[in-house]
């Protein structure tokens, strides 16, 4: 008994660590596979001809949104949009870039699809906050000193800029250093900080050097404003040098803790 005992255990351990038993699958659980991968083929198969193929989905309209000097026609012609191809094949990076390369008066564009047949183009355009005189005509300068535009007419309510670098060796050093790119920047900087009443009445806003800056307001008034720095604080200053001395011809806040004014 003993010996047979033995045996079945020996039988037993050599059946456990064979290998796995293969669980066969019957004809229906195989037919039931096959039918789910079909259905998967043919739904995504369906769903590339519905985007890419069918006339559904292909790109008809193109509407457009955000203009003040630009045209919707204007736009529409520098996005270079592909009418009539597959809405979900249209490259909206690419007319963006188109935009902002054809029309520098964008700052910005947001292209996006509207399913499931057109494009929508929502663009910003740029604020001049200065004017640069080019001939008889200006470009317009935006609050990041960009220039992005030509017009044959000022703005209304925009003030011109006036390099005026003199031939003084700080002038001529502060050229060197700075050029006179940056000293647009100082500018704009400058003419972005002025109190919202101010700016209304500012007709000219000259820089001599990266620490002479000033302003020419209507009636005759003028405002030595110095470097672009501190401009908050030259901006409350000067607001309170105009209501302290409103008949002043002249306000200097160079020094916004020692404000002066003068004339009348």
């Amino acid at each position: 008994m003993a010996g047979s005992d033995t045996a079945e255990r020996g039988a037993r351990q050599q059946e456990s660590s064979g290998p796995p038993l293969v669980r066969r699958w019957g004809p229906r659980r195989l037919r039931v596979i096959i039918i789910l991968v079909c259905v998967v083929v043919l739904l995504g198969g369906g769903s590339v001809w519905a985007l890419y193929g069918s006339q559904w989905l292909r790109l008809r309209s193109v509407a457009v949104s955000g203009t003040a000097v630009l045209t919707p026609q204007q736009v529409r012609e520098a996005a270079g949009v592909p009418v009539g191809a597959p809405l979900a094949s249209v490259d909206t990076g690419a007319i963006a870039a188109r935009l902002r390369k054809g029309l520098p008066r964008i700052d910005s564009v947001d292209v996006t699809r509207a399913w499931p047949d057109g494009i929508d183009l929502k663009v910003t355009e740029r604020t001049p906050v200065l004017l640069m005189r080019k001939g008889s005509a200006f470009v317009e300068v935006d609050d990041q000193g960009v220039r992005f535009a030509t017009v044959s007419e000022a703005p209304a309510g925009v003030p011109l800029l006036e390099t005026a670098v003199t031939s003084s060796r700080s002038a001529a050093a502060s050229l060197r250093r700075f050029g006179e790119e940056r000293l647009v920047r100082k500018a704009v900087e400058a003419a972005g900080s002025l109190p919202a009443a101010v700016a209304r009445e500012t007709r000219l806003v000259k820089i001599r050097s990266y620490d002479d800056i000033s302003l020419e307001l209507v009636r005759g008034r003028t405002v030595a404003w110095g470097s672009a720095e501190k401009g908050a604080a030259k901006g409350r200053a000067l607001t309170a040098l105009m209501k302290a001395a409103p008949t002043a011809r002249h306000f200097d806040v160079s020094a916004p803790t020692a404000p002066a004014s003068s004339g009348s």
